[in-house]
């Protein structure tokens, strides 16, 4: 099935009756020309609505609890409603029902806990994409469409590492190939949740960050897609974010290298493990707008029909923290402190964004997220006991008070004196460089200043580089 196509519907694409209506109408267009698979993400703020009910039963606020079961009940009855009407409509209300009651079961058991058990949070936080799935399952059989939802822990096999999970794609091709090929060949559409799998045994797990575009790549890999559509609110992928720059224009192609190295330096594109299942194969995958079908969208492909490019975007992040390490005594080797941090940062499950370090002084600091850093301190401060508790190693150093900017592009390695251009035009504009992460990669330099200035420097960066449209 060479022609199949893989389709993802972001939170934004399905946020409403509306949205989801206009969804529907892309499948159903779509899918009168070729074979298609869709992923769905949860209604746009249903995920930390989910969340924030586990809040409230873990803090013991039975009234908070009710409270969002109400909300989570009022609004996909409302959506549902806007959508389908006589028996579909009551069949699908039923429906709906179950799956919130199933949530409301978890909520109340983290209630009488006191506490959220991973296992439970993964299970119950997928319960917006079966809600969302089902939705736009009925509303396209009310078109003529033979559509079936599909929960993504029946076909997703992972491993056991609850919040974070990692797909095992020989099992999930095999569960793929047995469940949706024969329904693919029937001419049936399959909706299948975004975010959510389980393990071997059948535990509930959930892919971690960008869960929902990860599901499609795994998808779309395990049956053979011939290419992987993502529909977002964006035209595409940006040279920078709009918000910062007026004159950021929509890339109308990037590599896989390129998207996720803009990815994991803070740009809203796929994130950098959606992309893994997909390079061996190949499969090339557009990033559309579903709220503006005219726009071309971008093409994230192995190589670039130009060839090398220099520099191509600039992003930035702000919730990030720079973590510094620095020993004490000559005693210490600073190899061997730099690799137990390593350890910590791993068992925390932190991502480096950024590392450098002094040859001299044998110290050394790295960038991480802020969302990271309760774990990453507590990791380090274990590792280290003995060292924080004798004075041979300086009590760990934590600044917020920065942000990290990156400019990425393919080829970036012939076009001498660029990082020289980047850094002369953030310091015309009074911004202090921090650190500096360049040298692994021909793909990016990162630069890490105070936050007041990341605006600054992100438009000096794209001026200077000559990104604007």
């Amino acid at each position: 099935m060479k022609s199949l196509l893989v389709m993802k519907f972001g939170g934004t694409s399905m946020g409403s009756a509306e949205r989801i209506r206009s969804a529907a109408d892309i499948c159903v267009q779509v899918h009168a020309q070729r074979p298609v698979a869709v992923i769905v993400s949860a209604m746009s703020k249903v995920t930390d609505m989910l969340l924030e009910t586990l809040r409230h039963a873990e803090g013991g606020d039975e009234r908070g609890v009710e409270e969002m079961l109400r909300k989570l009940g009022e609004k996909h009855r409302e959506c549902c409603a806007g959508l389908l009407d006589g028996t579909a409509r009551d069949e699908t209300q039923i429906q709906l029902a179950e799956i919130l009651n199933e949530f409301a079961r978890i909520a109340r058991g983290v209630l009488m806990l006191g506490e959220r058990p991973p296992r439970s949070v993964d299970e119950a936080i997928a319960v917006g994409e079966r809600l969302s799935s089902a939705m736009i399952a009925a509303h396209l059989r009310n078109r003529g469409v033979e559509a079936f939802a599909v929960n993504a822990r029946d076909v997703v096999v992972t491993d056991a590492v609850f919040g974070n999970a990692s797909p095992l794609m020989e099992q999930t091709r095999e569960k793929a190939q047995n469940l949706l090929r024969p329904a693919l060949e029937q001419g049936r559409l399959p909706i299948m949740t975004g975010f959510n799998g389980a393990t071997m045994d059948g535990r509930a797990t959930t892919l971690g960050r960008g869960g929902s575009d990860f599901s499609a790549s795994i998808l779309a890999s395990v049956l053979d897609a011939e290419e992987l559509w993502i529909w977002s609110d964006v035209d595409g992928i940006m040279s920078a974010d709009p918000r910062l720059v007026s004159n950021a224009k929509v890339l109308e192609e990037i590599t896989y290298r390129e998207a996720a190295e803009l990815a994991y330096n803070g740009a809203k594109v796929l994130h950098p493990r959606t992309l893994a299942p997909l390079m061996e194969k190949e499969i090339p995958v557009w990033s559309k707008n579903s709220f503006n079908l005219d726009a071309p969208g971008t093409r994230i492909v192995p190589v670039t029909r130009n060839g090398p490019m220099g520099p191509r975007a600039v992003t930035s992040m702000t919730n990030v923290a720079l973590v510094s390490v620095d020993p004490a005594s000559a005693a210490l080797s600073g190899t061997k402190i730099m690799a137990r941090s390593l350890e910590a940062l791993a068992a925390a499950n932190a991502e480096v964004l950024a590392l450098t370090s002094s040859s001299y002084r044998q110290n050394f600091c790295f960038l991480i997220r802020t969302s990271e850093l309760p774990a990453v301190i507590e990791k380090l401060e274990e590792a280290f006991s003995i060292e924080l508790a004798h004075g041979y190693l300086h009590p760990i150093d934590v600044d917020l008070d920065v942000g990290l900017i990156a400019i990425v592009g393919e080829g970036m390695k012939g076009h001498p004196g660029l990082a020289g251009r980047i850094f002369t035009a953030i310091s015309q504009q009074s911004v202090n460089i921090i650190a500096i992460a360049q040298g692994s990669s021909e793909l990016t330099i990162g630069i890490v200043v105070r936050k007041e200035g990341v605006e600054k420097a992100v438009r000096a960066m794209h001026e200077e580089c000559g990104l604007g449209a």
